[in-house]
């Protein structure tokens, strides 16, 4: 099973939904890095917390002494204090439509762990989420910010943060919204679409749209180890993700190449700049210096409160699911700290190669 990644960075996650714990490894992240603990519980506690309402995080295993980082591999542990589930011995005979049951049984032949979803669930972002809180802090502090928001739900839409001159007071001001939206107006909307879709044991998904601002032009290269590269591939670790786009996105197949083209100029700094943002910060593999812009698509959550048609594994005949009893609506919020998460690991990732960075 594929756990690791490693360019420049390394992230191991480990564990299982339904296990004792579940955590990550991080190795090669500069030595004597400041790290404010409570900064990640913030920003762990966007993503989850108990039944208690306490952030996800449990206990740094090593890696970072005294709030600094020592250079030797950051291992973190996050207990799973969520109550058992039910027995799901029928999963490996009886695949949830939506899941990865029937496609994880039939790669692991019926050996992996199908309990909750497992090594896949959705829980499984939680260390994503850490490692991408301590790179996120490694970034800002030489000014670079990552922020994100829940553009659209059900195709009720926020309003896009500004691809050409955001800020980080832009990012700073959703944060830390409990329903992360610039338009709190149409956060309402979604709320109460959401609320609709539950009453009916229906779930929804919806896009995230992520800025990074203040990254330098000149980061990435092209071909295999571009920016874009190394963001998708962390992307698409994300459980439901299914779209993902930088820039304009899919909207450039409206343009003509003079409306798609971003015209180069110098501001008042004497930097050079695009008047637009049509590639969304990375050229050839390379950032522009412009803001990053991304948006990524997620699908509803799989388990929904109606009955749903199966294949019975041993008898090859369908069979119906019981509805779920109480389906979680829609995941968009906690995979807004997601997806900053990932692009904070990408991008401090190539980093490391920018002069003078460390």
């Amino acid at each position: 099973m594929a756990s690791i990644w490693n360019n420049r960075i390394s992230v191991s996650v480990f564990g299982e939904t339904q296990g004792p714990a579940i955590g990550i490894t991080i190795d090669n992240l500069p030595p004597g890095e400041y790290i404010d603990t409570n900064q990640i519980l913030q920003f762990m506690e966007r993503h989850s917390t108990d039944e208690n309402g306490r952030p996800a995080l449990s206990q740094v295993m090593s890696g970072i002494l005294n709030s600094r980082t020592t250079g030797s591999p950051l291992c973190a542990f996050i207990q799973n204090t969520g109550a058992p589930v039910p027995e799901f011995s029928q999963i490996n005979r009886l695949p949830r439509p939506g899941h990865a049951d029937y496609t994880g049984t039939l790669r692991y032949k019926g050996f992996n762990d199908i309990r909750d979803g497992g090594h896949v669930a959705d829980s499984m972002t939680a260390p994503l989420c850490f490692a991408g809180a301590v790179c996120g802090q490694i970034l800002e502090r030489r000014g670079i910010y990552t922020g994100a928001h829940i553009e659209e739900v059900h195709g009720i839409h926020d309003r896009n943060f500004n691809h050409v001159s955001v800020t980080k007071e832009d990012i700073l001001a959703v944060r830390y919204k409990k329903f992360p939206v610039i338009q709190n107006a149409q956060g309402e909307k979604m709320l109460a679409d959401i609320h609709s879709a539950s009453e009916g044991g229906e779930t929804l998904g919806g896009a995230v749209e992520c800025v990074a601002v203040n990254v330098p032009a000149g980061i990435g290269s092209p071909v295999f180890n571009g920016l874009e590269n190394t963001i998708a591939q962390l992307m698409f670790a994300l459980p439901s993700i299914r779209g993902l786009e930088f820039g304009a996105g899919f909207d450039v197949t409206e343009m003509t190449g003079s409306q798609c083209n971003d015209s180069y100029y110098v501001d008042k700094h004497g930097h050079v700049r695009t008047a637009s943002n049509n590639h969304g910060g990375i050229l050839g593999g390379i950032s522009s210096g412009m803001p990053i812009v991304l948006k990524a698509a997620f699908r509803p959550p799989a388990v929904i409160g109606k009955p749903q048609q199966t294949v019975n594994l041993s008898s090859m005949e369908t069979e119906t699911i019981a509805p779920a009893s109480a389906p979680e609506s829609c995941i968009l919020p906690k995979l807004v700290p997601c997806v900053e998460a990932v692009v904070n690991i990408a991008l401090l990732s190539h980093m490391l190669d920018y002069p003078h960075f460390c």
